[in-house]
């Protein structure tokens, strides 16, 4: 199963945290590992998405560097 993470924000002591959890566990108030304070809020954030040998073969055919499909005579 997998579980996302959310990024928090304590808007007390500004310390960042993440939660793993459910979707709705980004609306509740979740408790500062810092300060233990509850004024927090979930972040936008950015991921990382790790794919398989397929997806990896696909993201490097192509272009330069050189896989192909470029000038560098290569």
């Amino acid at each position: 199963m997998v579980v996302p993470i959310y990024e928090f924000s304590c808007l007390t002591c500004r310390h960042t945290f993440d939660v793993f959890g459910s979707y709705a566990s980004r609306d509740e108030s979740q408790v500062c590992p810092q300060c233990e304070g509850t004024n927090t809020r979930a972040m936008f954030s950015t991921f990382a998405v790790v794919g398989s040998g397929d997806a990896t073969r696909a993201s490097t055919a192509g272009g330069c560097g050189c896989g192909g499909s470029c000038s560098c005579s290569n």
